[in-house]
């Protein structure tokens, strides 16, 4: 019984760490994910970039649709800087149908985004940055061949409303890195919805 107990207690240990994600400092492991234009994508494909703004999104979620303009006016702000937006979806498709790739595909179009826009479909992306919800920031800065995690949290201080956003959070964090300053904050709170994993 005691055994048991401890084994639990380890596998408890060990989830808890691994659904704590990357701190700042980190370095992030590159991925391979189908982007809606029906190519594979890695970060890795990108050139002549400085980092990349990565936002866990998604296609139903309203404080994402209430993001979206600000997600594509940070892209057309910063790719020329060398930061691009990558957005990643990393809900269940059977949990949320709305969110699936076709769907993906319909609102990318509809909205135009400027940006990439991928799934997770194997929800294994995620887990590793320790992503919770859309939208979910996390600002990688390139370091050589290496990309680190410089910021993650909000886009601002308002998830509601763009016309009372008062701190431009990620704006900021990018900013600072173009400066060769640190993010400060360096971590903030992501507000919006939970991601949704299929229970087996």
């Amino acid at each position: 019984m005691k055994k048991l107990f401890t084994i639990a207690l380890m596998g408890m240990f060990s989830a808890g760490l691994f659904a704590q994600g990357y701190q700042i400092g980190d370095v992030a492991t590159d991925f391979r994910l189908l982007n809606v234009d029906g190519n594979y994508l890695s970060m890795s494909d990108y050139e002549d970039i400085n980092g990349v703004i990565l936002i866990f999104s998604c296609n139903h979620c309203p404080f994402v649709v209430a993001y979206e303009d600000r997600m594509i006016d940070l892209h057309n702000e910063f790719a020329p800087k060398g930061f691009p937006v990558l957005a990643i979806n990393p809900n269940d498709t059977i949990v949320e149908p709305r969110d699936s790739f076709t769907k993906m595909i319909e609102r990318a179009q509809e909205k135009n985004f400027p940006f990439d826009y991928v799934i997770d479909a194997n929800q294994e992306i995620f887990p590793q940055y320790g992503a919770t919800h859309t939208p979910h920031v996390f600002l990688l800065e390139k370091v050589g061949d290496e990309f680190v995690v410089a910021y993650i949290g909000a886009i601002d201080d308002n998830a509601r409303d763009a016309s009372a956003v008062q701190v431009r959070y990620l704006a900021n964090a990018i900013n600072a890195l173009i400066a060769g300053e640190r993010p400060d904050p360096a971590v903030t709170r992501a507000i919006g919805c939970t991601i949704k994993v299929r229970q087996n």
